[in-house]
């Protein structure tokens, strides 16, 4: 069996495992360099789970052991170099140990969002941007650490003339209640997932939504409900996830999108910077906009 058959059988099997065999197989799929690379052992203490729970994952594929499956992935590799997106450091950026804790950090950043280019393809990038583009009315959510990814693309799509609402289940605003058929919704979210993320992208999925997902998993909930997802790491050499490489992917999408939507850019800035400026207050509170007028 192929590397990209084995991943298939995981994705189309992963609601039937158990919960240990979930999680060794969700790494499986989204680290597929380090399955290649690691023994059993290594890899059971990298997932949080025991050697064995390995094995009986290559037991569960229909393999005789783990090696069978590193051996699987390592002829992936041969075969096409580093084609997939990885955790860890996959252009080489790592610093050295000893190094700056900045250096750490700033390396591991770079390394993120250069890897894009590998890990999320240009036909990924293009469906998506198809997808958000044809919608009757556009949508975001994202819950806690990405709801700052969410606002972004929003002010970008607003850019273009094409405003997004902002969908916040918990306030529940007017918006969620008008979106339906015909309409699109950004989800972007990471582990942990809760329970009420998981349970609100499904129902506006269910009301006919088209949902396009930015998220850390093939096996994340948001991209169990989505048309369109598209995987990117929250990995990093600090206390906190990154949002460098989502951020990226929205800057992206919302090129992609003026495109499509055939936007003027250049002209729908010149006349954000023109309200900017004539409506934001000064620090001593007098406005830019009435000082012109009385002048």
């Amino acid at each position: 069996m192929e590397q990209g058959r084995l991943a298939e059988v995981l994705e189309a099997e992963f609601e039937t495992m158990p919960p240990q065999l979930q999680t060794a197989a969700r790494f499986v799929l989204d680290h597929p360099m380090e399955v290649a690379l690691m023994s059993m052992r290594e890899l059971g203490r990298r997932v949080g789970v025991s050697h064995t729970t390995m094995a009986r994952l290559a037991a569960w594929l229909g393999l005789d052991s783990y090696d069978e499956l590193r051996t699987i992935y390592a002829r992936a590799v041969r075969a096409h170099g580093r084609p997939w997106h990885n955790s860890g450091d996959p252009h080489g950026f790592a610093a050295e140990e000893g190094s700056s804790g900045f250096g750490r950090v700033a390396n591991t950043l770079i390394a993120q969002v250069v890897s894009l280019d590998g890990a999320v393809s240009a036909k990924q990038l293009s469906a998506m941007a198809d997808l958000l583009a044809d919608s009757r009315r556009l949508f975001c959510f994202g819950p806690g650490s990405a709801q700052t990814v969410a606002r972004h693309f929003a002010l970008l799509m607003a850019q273009l003339g094409k405003p997004v609402a902002v969908l916040d289940p918990v306030s529940g605003t007017d918006a969620i209640h008008r979106a339906g058929l015909g309409d699109a919704m950004l989800a972007i979210g990471f582990a942990p997932h809760g329970q009420a993320t998981s349970a609100f992208v499904q129902q506006m999925s269910r009301r006919g939504i088209a949902v396009a997902a930015i998220t850390d998993s093939k096996m994340s909930p948001l991209a169990r409900f989505a048309r369109e997802t598209i995987v990117v790491s929250t990995n990093s050499q600090s206390f906190f996830p990154t949002m460098a490489p989502a951020l990226s992917v929205v800057e992206i999408l919302a090129a992609l999108t003026a495109d499509r939507t055939g936007a003027n850019v250049d002209e729908m800035r010149r006349r954000e910077e023109q309200h900017v400026a004539a409506t934001n207050p000064t620090p001593n509170g007098f406005c830019w906009g009435r000082l012109k007028r009385q002048g």
